[in-house]
């Protein structure tokens, strides 16, 4: 039991650091090829914050642990609205109220309604395919668009680029994905220990772990009264966590979907965002509150149940 533990923490950490520099140096090299940096945070740092997910859950397809892998995908994007926003909601409620990031807020939070709505219509089929994959990367490449078109424009950023930004970017895409491997290793071994679902493994641990990256980066966000970056974060990865990995995976395969029920949990996380759009502190406080509650009672489900 304690080796299984050991791979999962291990790897855990081989993802997270792997992800900081893959998106340092995916930064630099965006800097030196002239890149504006409202399209640096809509691909790399939404790319880079959701690139545990993407490897982890493409390598559990791959393996065939369609519990994990699926699970993976709900699960972060449910601790990404339960966890994250709930944690910022209740003790920043202002970083969603203010004026100027309002407008685009409204906007993705919309495009996030929007991408999930489709994606629970297609897993309720009860399976994704190469239909599901086509649709879902379409709409992806549908939302980049219009998000590049609504970015405000901005000059290049001042500061110099990470040094040796193409060697970066490997060395940490190469620990993200022995992170991956090391991570599922120790997950499924500690699933088959003590006789627990696969699909909980990847809704709760799993989920969670990947999930970090968009914990750190939006908690210190919002601390440093950032707010597009601390919603918008969250909401993009959302985005990509569906209609990206889920299309990606999706498009050359069959993946059954294990559980319906969790699709209706998705849902009602996802509507959740809904009052976090208030002009009011009060309220977004109280709703933060009310979905890390409903977060912390929907873990000790998965375990209980």
């Amino acid at each position: 039991m304690i080796v299984p533990l050991i791979l999962f923490v291990i790897g855990l950490a081989f993802l997270l650091k792997g992800a900081s520099i893959a998106v340092r140096g995916a930064e630099g090299l965006a800097i030196r090829l002239g890149v504006a940096p409202a399209t640096i945070g809509f691909t790399v740092i939404a790319f880079g914050t959701s690139l545990p997910e993407l490897v982890v859950t493409t390598e559990a397809f791959s393996r065939g642990d369609i519990g994990i892998g699926f699970g993976n995908i709900i699960g972060s994007n449910i601790a990404n609205i339960g966890l994250v926003l709930g944690l910022i909601a209740l003790f920043q409620p202002g970083v969603s109220c203010t004026t100027a990031p309002r407008k685009n807020l409204i906007w993705t939070t919309f495009m996030v309604l929007a991408a999930t709505a489709v994606f629970i219509l297609f897993a309720m089929r009860g399976a994704l395919d190469t239909i599901s994959g086509i649709v879902f990367l379409g709409i992806f490449c549908a939302i980049l668009f219009s998000l590049w078109r609504s970015a405000p424009g901005a000059d290049l950023p001042s500061e110099d680029p990470a040094p040796y930004p193409l060697l970066l970017t490997g060395a940490g895409l190469a620990a993200v994905i022995i992170g991956a491997h090391l991570l599922l290793t120790g997950a499924v071994e500690i699933a088959l220990a003590f006789s627990i679902s696969p699909l909980v493994i990847g809704l709760s641990m799993v989920a969670i772990g990947t999930s970090l990256p968009e914990l750190a980066t939006s908690v210190v966000a919002a601390l440093k009264k950032s707010p597009g970056v601390a919603m918008g974060n969250v909401l993009g990865s959302n985005i990509f966590n569906l209609l990206f990995i889920g299309g990606i995976n999706s498009l050359g395969t069959t993946i059954p979907v294990p559980d319906l029920q969790i699709l209706a949990v998705l849902s009602l996380f996802t509507l959740g965002l809904i009052p976090l759009l208030s002009v009011r502190p009060s309220i977004i406080r109280i709703a933060g509150g009310a979905i890390l509650s409903g977060y912390i009672v929907y873990i000790v489900l998965l375990f209980l149940v």
